[in-house]
């Protein structure tokens, strides 16, 4: 009976064109608009690293002046990156599994090849532990040691990309590689690799492509490197340079821990505590404990990684999809009431009241399919259109498999709820009154 149903519905269409078309079309813009809107939250509040979200910190330590809080909000959230003077202890004492301390700078690198011009490369200063923390795959080679660390010793891991830009291959480690006025020796590249959003640096774009470059701690202190990001102080250095500003209490460093257990974390909170306590006979720390682990999901949260146009935007795409289901619900009535001296006919024929309304669901079912396949079109149009229009978003702007399910599933069943009461009114009509009137 469905086929047979089917084919009424594509009779139903064709002769109504202009009417049907309307309906496809109010659909397909409901839908579109909201699967763009949808697509970008999704893309933007997913999981950035789910097997490993729930034992990754954000480590957050309340070192801020004692008359005015960090976060002047109910919220009174400590600041969310750290000073080095903080970063270099918590390194040093290594009471977590893994650790690493970083921040984003950049470098020249300067080729030996004189046909590949210098460049200016983003850079990360961290630890050796920040590859096997975040999952960061290694085409060739790997981290640096501890004893490299503790040395200063002059060594670098770089993107694949970085790597066949300067030397036209990919298997570079043990080759030379100069930054600025001093050479530096690859021990690792990295395959390609990418995670959205960029959780484990929020003072820096989120949806920018991860560091080209990546060297010691130790070595980005001792050299000084330019901090690309924000550097916040509640009173100035007592000095000038990075070394003033290293010994100060402004933050500019992001600071993350592995923590497998609940046990390990509860231990490494008292850890903290007890460090906070001793600094504060220093006279630092003025401020009452306020220290923090935050895992991925709240620190993507707690830094409003998500903006909050993007969930204004989704929730307008839905109501706008709302609406267009709602004309479309109208323009059906109107469709199937039109109807009503056919539908009096077969009544008066024998049809059952089941069969009428499952004959103009189908026929509503069917315009919401073709409205879910010109809202995919329609969808992939506006995704392209944001991608020219915000180049950051262009991996962010593009629908997956997932969406475009949901897409269909939400066509099919829109487009049946709104059939629903115009085909409950079609299969009530009176079939005496309609053949006493024709």
């Amino acid at each position: 009976m469905f086929t047979y149903y089917l084919k009424l519905a594509f009779l139903a269409l064709k002769r109504t064109p202009a009417l049907s078309s309307l309906m496809v079309l109010a659909i397909a813009l409901g839908l579109a608009t909201a699967m763009t809107a949808l697509t970008l939250l999704y893309k933007l509040s997913g999981d950035p690293i789910p097997q490993k979200s729930n034992v990754l910190y954000a480590v957050q330590l309340d070192n801020w002046d004692a008359d005015r809080a960090f976060d002047e909000t109910p919220a009174n959230l400590p600041p969310n990156l750290m000073t080095h003077r903080d970063a270099r202890r918590l390194l040093a004492d290594a009471k977590a599994p893994m650790q690493a301390a970083m921040w984003r700078s950049g470098v020249s690198v300067v080729p030996e090849d004189k046909d590949v011009r210098p460049r200016l490369v983003s850079a990360r200063v961290t630890g050796g532990d920040f590859f096997a923390m975040f999952d960061v795959p290694f085409l060739h080679g790997g981290t640096w040691s501890k004893a490299d660390e503790q040395a200063e010793h002059r060594v670098t891991v770089i993107s694949r990309e970085l790597a066949e830009r300067v030397y036209k291959r990919t298997d570079v480690v043990g080759e030379r590689i100069r930054y600025g006025d001093e050479d530096f020796t690859v021990v690792g590249v990295l395959d390609n690799w990418k995670v959205q959003p960029l959780f484990y640096d929020v003072s820096n774009d989120t949806l920018g492509d991860p560091e080209e470059i990546y060297v010691p701690w130790s070595v980005g202190t001792v050299k000084e490197m330019d901090i690309n990001g924000n550097t916040s102080c509640f009173a100035p250095p007592t000095g000038e340079g990075f070394v003033a500003l290293a010994e100060s209490d402004c933050i500019f460093a992001q600071y993350w821990a592995e923590l497998p257990d609940a046990a390990t974390r509860d231990a490494y909170f008292d850890y903290l505590t007890a460090y906070v306590a001793e600094q504060r006979k220093t006279g630092r720390f003025k401020r009452p404990d306020n220290n923090k682990l935050s895992p991925v999901r709240e620190w993507l949260t707690q830094n409003r990684v998500v903006p909050d146009d993007s969930r204004i935007f989704t929730g307008i795409g839905v109501a706008f999809l709302f609406v267009c289901l709602l004309n479309a619900t109208g323009l059906l009535l109107a469709k199937f009431l039109r109807k009503s001296g056919e539908i009096g006919l077969r009544r008066a024929l024998g049809a059952k009241r089941r069969a009428i309304f499952a004959q103009h669901l189908t026929e509503s079912g069917l315009i919401g399919f073709l409205g879910a396949v010109v809202g995919l079109i329609l969808t992939v149009g506006g995704l392209a259109l944001v991608r020219m229009l915000i180049p950051r978003f262009d991996d962010v702007a593009r629908i997956d498999a997932t969406l475009f399910l949901l897409l269909i599933v939400v066509a099919l069943l829109g487009a049946i709820a709104a059939g629903a009461y115009p085909a409950w009114r079609a299969c009530r009509i009176a079939p005496a009154s309609q053949l006493k009137t024709n």
